[in-house]
């Protein structure tokens, strides 16, 4: 090899680098390969994560209890409703129809009180003497009050009811209802064993005995009550009533009609030591 030719092959291989790079892909046909992330929460765990646990505010808890409270008190009325549902739909055809005839026959005493209230009315304001009329009225409405209030004697059709009690099993609350139901159904007066019975009335358990305003009676217990006997005598014998109760507990009830029933036991008049009449 000439010097000339030396010179040349010297010279290219100054030019060339030490290493070659590795040919490049071109752009496109592989992706750049990235270590994989870690998996993050499903949607249902994020979900359950928001709900639980409960972050509820006073204002949220308090419409929570008050909506319980209202569920509640639905349930136990329906489920009130239901059981008188069901007591009527096993009851027979003519205790059905005495249920419906006393339902009238409230319907209709409410009726007649309005009738006469307004007739009461229409005569006080139509009447030429007017302070005459009131004061008619007044001592009409007085004597009402008294043989309400049991300080007036009162006499009139209506029954007699005797509750024999051999068994000493009749306690107060039983009695107690009867009283309420004879009340419900028109009854004016009562009195029980001698004991006048008026709005503010109770009956406690006294041993083996009963006692009415701190009044003790025994057995048997003999009601004197003055109302229509029509509508007295069937409120005590429907379905489940008063009478039924008492015959369950082994005791017997005797209901007789009377033209006359006289109510003489008197309450003493109680004055106020505080309540005055405003027009004085």
């Amino acid at each position: 090899m000439s010097d000339e030719e030396e010179r040349s092959a010297r010279g290219l291989r100054e030019e060339l680098p030490d290493e070659v790079p590795p040919p490049r892909s071109p752009v496109g046909d592989t992706p750049e390969v990235r270590p994989a992330s870690p998996p993050g929460p499903s949607g249902r765990q994020r979900l359950v994560k928001g709900l639980w646990p409960p972050r509820l505010t006073r204002a949220q808890l308090i419409v929570a209890l008050l909506l319980f409270g209202l569920g509640f008190g639905l349930a136990v009325q329906v489920a009130s409703n239901s059981e008188g549902d069901g007591a009527l739909r096993g009851a027979r055809q003519e205790d059905l129809v005495r249920i419906l005839d006393e339902l009238d026959d409230r319907t209709q005493r409410l009726e007649d009180e309005k009738q006469g209230l307004e007739k009461q009315r229409d005569e006080l304001e139509n009447s030429s003497d007017q302070a005459e009329e009131a004061r008619r009225q007044t001592l009409e409405k007085e004597r009402q009050l008294g043989v309400l209030a049991g300080t007036v004697a009162a006499q009139g059709p209506g029954i007699t009811v005797t509750i024999e009690d051999t068994k000493g099993a009749v306690e107060a609350d039983m009695l107690l209802d009867a009283i309420q139901e004879l009340r419900a159904a028109g009854a004016e007066a009562i009195q029980v064993n001698g004991v006048r019975v008026v709005a503010g009335t109770y009956l406690t358990d006294s041993g083996k005995t009963v006692s009415v305003d701190g009044n003790k009676i025994n057995a048997p217990y003999r009601f004197q009550v003055i109302g229509k006997p029509q509508d007295l005598e069937p409120a005590l014998n429907i379905p489940g009533g008063v009478v039924q109760t008492l015959e369950k507990e082994q005791a017997t009830v005797t209901v007789e009609r009377s033209s006359k029933i006289v109510v003489d036991a008197l309450r003493a008049v109680k004055r106020p030591d505080y309540a005055r009449s405003s027009s004085q």
